[in-house]
C-alpha cells in the first residue's frame, strides 16, 4: 500500500480436439488456438533432450539444457503443458499418441567453425506432419537467444501471434542495499544492474522501441528525470531536473515526445515534453494531485491518476480536446493504469477492502471493471506482456515484495523469479 499511495501522492488439442477448444479463423483461412477463451484446455507438447549429430549416441549435458531452456520458455506463455521427459526417457521412439502429446518438437545440435549449428521441428502429432521447421547458427553465448527465438515462432505458429520469450522485464530491487532499476530475461537467469546511483530509483519505463530506459533517481537531493541506453553504447543522460518532482514518464507511440508529472511550480500536473525534455505544453492545472500517465497505443488519449474528486481515480484525457472525463468508481483508490498493446483495456491497481487488487476496464465512460486478481497480498504496479495476453505486478505479502504473473483472465498467477532483495515497479519492454 506505502508503494501505490508514495507513487499517487508524490504521485495475457488445439488442433484436435476441435469440439471442445476454443479456435479462431484468420483470413488466409489458417486456424489457431485462442488462448483466451474460456475453457481452453492447455496443449500437450514434449520436448526431448536436443540429439548432438555428431554423437548421436551419447547423451549430452547440452542437449538436456537446451531442450529444459526451450521448456520453460513454452510454458511461461500460459498454454503449454510441457510432459515430463521420465515419462519417456529410455524410448527409442516414443508412442507420443499413447502418452498424450498434441505436439513434439524435436531439435539437433553440431558445432562448426562458425559457431553452434541448430535444427529444431515442430511436429503435429495427430497428422504426423512437421508444421514448422528453423535452422539457426550462433555462437554459444546465443544459444538462450537462439533457444527463445524459435519459441516465439512456435506460439506463433500456434496461436497467430509472435511469442514473448525474446523479451525483457526491467525492475527495481534493493539488493545491492539501494534501490536501482535492474533488467532480465523472462526466466530471470540474466539479470543485470542498469543503474548504480547508490540512491533511491523509481518508475523505470521502457522506450517504445525497447532500446533505452527512462526512470527517476534521487541520487542528487531531487527527484530528477534520466534516460540510458541499455546497450550502454552512450552515457546516462538527465531529461529533467526540474524543482521537485520529474516522474513516471509515459511515452508517446512514435517515442519522440512523454507526458511527465512535474511539481516545479508547487502541485504536480502533467506536462507533455520532447524528447530532449523541452517543455511543449501544460496539459493539467492544480485540478488536485495528477501523476501515473499512461499513453493509449493510437496516440489520441492518455489515462492518468488525479484525487480531484477526494480519492485518486483514473482519468481519461483526449489529447486533441484536453476533454478529461473520469473512468474508475469502485475501489476506494484506483492508481497506476497501463494501457494494453492493442489500446482496448486498462490495468490499474484497485484497493478493494483493504487489499490492492490488479483489475482491467474497458476506457469507455460507464465501462465496469474486471478484477483479475483475487488472492492476498497487496498486488501493484501492473504492466501488459507485449501480446497482451499476461499482466507482470509487484506482490506485496509476508514483509517483502516480488515479481508476479498473471494471464489477463485471472488463471496461471505465479512468481516468476527467485532473486535477492525485494522488486519493485515490474516493466515489460516490446518484443524484439
Amino acid at each position: 500500500m506505502n508503494t501505490i499511495r508514495s507513487t499517487v501522492t508524490l504521485l495475457f488439442g488445439i488442433l484436435l480436439l476441435l469440439s471442445s477448444v476454443p479456435f479462431s479463423a484468420h483470413a488466409e483461412g489458417k486456424v489457431y488456438l485462442d488462448i483466451t477463451a474460456s475453457g481452453t484446455r492447455k496443449i500437450n507438447m514434449a520436448v526431448p533432450s536436443f540429439t548432438n549429430t555428431a554423437q548421436p549416441g551419447d547423451s549430452q549435458a547440452l542437449g538436456h539444457e537446451l531442450a529444459s531452456t526451450l521448456e520453460k520458455a513454452l510454458e511461461f506463455h500460459g498454454i503449454i503443458s510441457i510432459i515430463p521427459n521420465q515419462n519417456y526417457a529410455g524410448s527409442g521412439s516414443p508412442d507420443w499418441k499413447q502418452l498424450g502429446a498434441d505436439y513434439t518438437i524435436l531439435g539437433t545440435y553440431s558445432s562448426s567453425p562458425a559457431g553452434i549449428n541448430f535444427e529444431m521441428r515442430l511436429v503435429d502429432i495427430a497428422k504426423g506432419d512437421t508444421i514448422l521447421g528453423k535452422k539457426y547458427t550462433g555462437t554459444t553465448e546465443q544459444k538462450q537467444e537462439i533457444i527463445f527465438k524459435f519459441c516465439d515462432n512456435v506460439i506463433k505458429e500456434l496461436t497467430g501471434e509472435q511469442g514473448i520469450a525474446s523479451s525483457q522485464i526491467a525492475f527495481i530491487s534493493d539488493s545491492s542495499g539501494a534501490k536501482e532499476a535492474y533488467l532480465t530475461n523472462i526466466l530471470g537467469d540474466k539479470t543485470r544492474q542498469i543503474t548504480r546511483h547508490r540512491n533511491l530509483v523509481i518508475s523505470p519505463r521502457f522506450t517504445p522501441d525497447g532500446q533505452s530506459l527512462s526512470y527517476t533517481s534521487y541520487h542528487k537531493g531531487n527527484q530528477d528525470l534520466y534516460i540510458t541506453n541499455l546497450d550502454q553504447s552512450t552515457s546516462t543522460q538527465a531529461l529533467s531536473r526540474r524543482k521537485g518532482m520529474n516522474l513516471a514518464p509515459a511515452w508517446s507511440p512514435d517515442g519522440q515526445k512523454m507526458v511527465l508529472t512535474m511539481s516545479k511550480d508547487g502541485n504536480p500536473d502533467l506536462y507533455l515534453l520532447d524528447r530532449q525534455g523541452n517543455v511543449l505544453e501544460q496539459l493539467t492545472a492544480r485540478s488536485g494531485i495528477n501523476v501515473s500517465a499512461a499513453w493509449s497505443p493510437d496516440g489520441r488519449r492518455i489515462a492518468f491518476v488525479s484525487d480531484r474528486s477526494g480519492k485518486p481515480q483514473v482519468y481519461l484525457m483526449d489529447l486533441n480536446t484536453k476533454n478529461v472525463q473520469r473512468l474508475t468508481f469502485q475501489g476506494t483508490e484506483n492508481a497506476e493504469p497501463s494501457w494494453s498493446p492493442k489500446g482496448d483495456l486498462l490495468a490499474y491497481s484497485s484497493l478493494t477492502n483493504g487489499s490492492y487488487q490488479i483489475c482491467t476496464i474497458h476506457p469507455e465512460t460507464g465501462a465496469a471493471p474486471v478484477q483479475v486478481t483475487k488472492d492476498s497480498g497487496h498486488h501493484e504496479s501492473p504492466d501488459w506482456s507485449p501480446d497482451g495476453k499476461q499482466l507482470i505486478f509487484a506482490k506485496r505479502e509476508g514483509g517483502g515484495q516480488r515479481i508476479y504473473a498473471i494471464l489477463k483472465n485471472g488463471t496461471y498467477q505465479r512468481q516468476l523469479f527467485s532473486l535477492k532483495g525485494n522488486q519493485t515497479y515490474p516493466r515489460w519492454s516490446s518484443k524484439k
